[in-house]
C-alpha cells in the first residue's frame, strides 16, 4: 500500500473559501486533490477554530474488506503522526471514500457497503483523540454522509453532485489559478506501459539492448560512455518532440508522442536510465523552455516498460514525477511518484522526492544543487546540460537521429534473452 499525502491545495492560497455541509465538501474535493480520486479513500486533516483544512491523505480502497481495519489504522496514524511533524497537531478528520459502482451494483449498494470501511475509520482516529465530524462516501456523481442524520441535506437516496465548474469551490479555484487534472484513472493511464498485443517489438527491442549495453556497462570502462550516449539520445528525442505540437486531449497527445519514438530509441534510453549516475544527469532537465518536451518523454518511457522489463520504470517515473514537482504540477507529481513507488518501494529518489512533495518542501533548494552539478561537469567537460543545448557532442557509437535511424551502440543486432536476464539486476546500479 503506497499513501498519498496531499499537503497543498486552495487551503494553501491567500483566498479562504467557507465550505458550509457535505454537499459543498464533496464538491471540494477534486479542488483539494487536484484531480477526481477513484477507488480512493481521503482523509483531510483540520485545524483550529474554524476547520481550517491541513495534510491530505490518498490511498486505495483495499479490496478486501479483513483488511479494512488495519489500513484504518495506519492511515489514521499516518495522517495525525505526519501533521504533527510538520505543525500542530489536527483537531479533527474529514473521510471521502470514492468508489463507483461495480457492474450491476448502485451507488447506494456501494455506500452500504463501505460502511464498515468509514466506521473503522472514525474508530481509529478517536482512538487518537482526533474526531471525525464528516464522513462522506462519493459514487457515480452523488453522495451520502455517514454522520448526518438530517434527511433535508442528506437525503437517504444521496445527493447530487454539482455540475462541474458551478460549485463555490470550483469559482474559487478558478480565481486563484487552480485546476483539476482529469481523474485519477486518467492520470495513471498516461504512465502505464503497454498492454499486448503492441508489447511485443518493444519487449524485443528492449532485449537487443540488454543484450549489447549490459555488458559495456558491467565492464566498467564503458559506463561513462554508455551514459553519455543516453543522454544524447534523449536529448535527440526532446528535441523531436518539442518540434511536434502537442494534440489536443491526453490520450491523442500521448499517441502521438509514442509514435515519435522508435522500440530502439526508447529501449536504449531506458537501460541506460537504469545506471543511477546517468539518471541523476538526466534528473538537471527540470526546467526551461524545455520542461514540458523533457516530461512528456519520461511519461512515453514510462509506457515502453513492458513484460518482463516492468520493473525498470521506477527511473523514467521518478523523473517524471521530479519534472511534475518542479514545474508547479503536484498532483501530477505524486501520481507518477506513487507508481514508481509500486513499482519498487524501496527506490530512493522516488521515496525521498515523494517524502519532500508531500511534506510541502520548496524543490528550489534541489534544483539549486542540480544547477550546480551540471554547471562544474559543463566547465570540466564542456558538455551542454540543457536537453536544448547547442552543439551537443556527438557519441562514436551512435547513427544518426530520426525515426528510422535509431541511436544505439554499433553492434545493437545482438539479440537473446540471456543479456535481459543479466542486465535486469546488473543495470540498476543504483537507487
Amino acid at each position: 500500500m503506497n499513501e498519498h499525502h496531499e499537503s497543498a491545495g486552495p487551503s494553501s492560497t491567500q483566498e479562504q473559501v467557507t465550505l458550509r455541509g457535505p454537499a459543498e465538501l464533496a464538491d471540494a474535493l477534486p479542488y483539494l486533490l487536484g484531480f477526481h480520486p477513484s477507488n480512493s479513500v481521503v482523509m483531510v486533516a483540520l485545524h483550529g477554530r474554524r476547520g481550517r483544512f491541513g495534510g491530505r491523505l490518498r490511498v486505495g480502497i483495499p479490496p478486501s474488506p479483513s483488511e479494512w481495519q488495519p489500513v484504518a489504522e495506519q492511515l489514521a496514524e499516518g495522517l495525525i503522526s505526519g501533521s504533527e511533524r510538520r505543525g500542530p497537531r489536527p483537531e479533527g478528520v474529514i473521510v471521502f471514500l470514492c468508489q463507483d459502482p461495480a457492474a450491476g451494483e448502485t451507488p447506494a449498494a456501494v455506500m452500504e457497503r463501505l460502511r464498515p470501511f468509514a466506521q473503522q475509520l472514525r474508530t481509529a482516529c478517536g482512538a487518537l483523540d482526533v474526531p471525525v465530524p464528516e464522513a462522506l462516501c462519493i459514487s457515480d456523481g452523488r453522495f451520502w454522509s455517514y454522520c448526518c442524520p438530517d434527511a433535508r441535506c442528506c437525503p437517504p437516496e444521496g445527493g447530487a453532485l454539482a455540475l462541474p465548474g458551478t460549485s463555490v469551490m470550483a469559482a474559487a479555484a478558478a480565481y486563484a489559478g487552480i485546476q483539476v487534472r482529469g481523474s485519477l484513472e486518467e492520470m495513471e493511464a498516461r504512465l502505464t506501459p503497454w498492454q499486448r498485443p503492441r508489447t511485443t517489438s518493444q519487449e524485443r527491442a528492449l532485449d537487443e539492448a540488454a543484450a549489447v549495453l549490459v555488458p559495456r556497462i558491467l565492464a566498467g570502462a564503458d559506463r561513462e560512455l554508455v551514459g553519455d550516449e543516453t543522454l544524447e539520445s534523449a536529448r535527440r528525442l526532446v528535441r523531436r518532440i518539442e518540434q511536434t505540437p502537442q494534440s489536443p486531449g491526453w490520450a491523442q497527445a500521448d499517441a502521438a508522442d509514442d509514435e515519435l519514438i522508435t522500440d530502439a530509441e526508447a529501449a536504449a534510453v531506458l537501460l541506460g536510465l537504469q545506471d543511477r549516475t546517468t539518471r541523476d544527469r538526466a534528473a538537471e532537465w527540470m526546467e526551461g523552455p524545455a520542461a514540458g518536451s523533457v516530461l512528456r518523454l519520461w511519461r512515453a518511457l514510462s509506457r515502453r516498460c513492458v513484460g518482463s522489463y516492468a520493473e525498470y520504470g521506477a527511473a523514467p517515473l521518478t523523473l517524471a514525477g521530479w519534472v511534475a514537482w518542479s514545474t508547479g504540477d503536484e498532483p501530477g507529481a505524486r501520481v507518477a511518484l506513487g507508481q514508481a513507488l509500486r513499482l519498487d518501494p524501496q527506490y530512493t529518489f522516488a521515496r525521498l522526492l515523494h517524502q519532500a512533495c508531500n511534506e510541502g518542501l520548496d524543490p528550489e533548494a534541489l534544483r539549486h544543487c542540480l544547477r550546480k552539478e551540471r554547471s562544474g561537469r559543463m566547465a570540466k567537460r564542456g558538455q551542454p546540460g540543457e536537453p536544448g543545448g547547442r552543439k551537443p557532442p556527438k557519441s562514436p557509437d551512435t547513427r544518426r537521429d530520426g525515426p528510422s535511424g535509431a541511436v544505439r551502440p554499433d553492434n545493437a543486432g545482438a539479440r537473446g534473452r540471456a543479456g535481459r536476464r543479466g542486465g535486469r539486476r546488473g543495470t540498476r546500479s543504483g537507487r
